[in-house]
């Protein structure tokens, strides 16, 4: 019998929390049972699988770096939307990686997948930033790409304590978006009117 009062968003929530420290390649049922005071077949009331459950963090992932992300780009546009995007990428991805390595390889199955919306909406809130660099419609896709595979990259290094040469990551990441910022103007401008 689940223990009185916990619900599926309870567990998915403690099992984000695990993720984030034990890593979520290390997330298993049994230690989440136990934080959560139950043994592990009353997971299953609440969650299908472990599968289930990491479906249900890369909701609550996407759903909370969505939230970051358009929360930090409010009122910005152009190289302060980009950098406010990057800023909140970077962010959630140290505070949280365990969450967010969930949302790494994850896509919706259908329309009525949970993970649709906060998905898209980020996705539209990355497109905005590229949108006021005037970036053409053929590139923006390489674009897209570029700036989430250089976010990802770098957050991912500093949560996992890859900078160890000395000197600051935050004047590095500072370098990392003025570099970005004159390449996509760069390509903007060459852009036809």
């Amino acid at each position: 019998m689940p223990r009185a009062g916990l619900n599926r968003a309870e567990v998915i929530a403690a099992g984000a929390a695990l993720a984030d420290e034990v890593g979520f390649a290390n997330l298993a049922l049994s230690p989440l049972a136990q934080r959560l005071g139950v043994r592990t077949p009353s997971l299953y009331k609440h969650v299908e699988s472990l599968a289930d459950l990491q479906r249900g963090i890369a909701v609550l992932a996407l759903t909370e770096l969505d939230a970051r992300v358009r929360d930090a780009m409010h009122g910005h546009s152009g190289s302060a939307a980009l950098a406010a995007f990057a800023d909140g990428f970077r962010g959630y991805i140290v505070d949280h990686p365990g969450r967010y390595a969930a949302t790494v390889g994850v896509e919706p199955t259908g329309p009525e997948d949970p993970l649709g919306q906060p998905s898209s909406r980020l996705l539209e809130s990355m497109s905005a930033v590229l949108r006021g660099y005037r970036i053409p419609e053929p590139d923006m896709i390489h674009a897209l790409r570029t700036l989430r595979s250089t976010f990802h990259g770098f957050a991912t290094l500093q949560a996992g304590g890859g900078f160890q040469w000395d000197g600051d990551p935050d004047d590095s990441f500072a370098w990392m978006i003025r570099f970005l910022d004159r390449g996509l103007l760069r390509l903007g401008d060459t852009a036809p009117s």
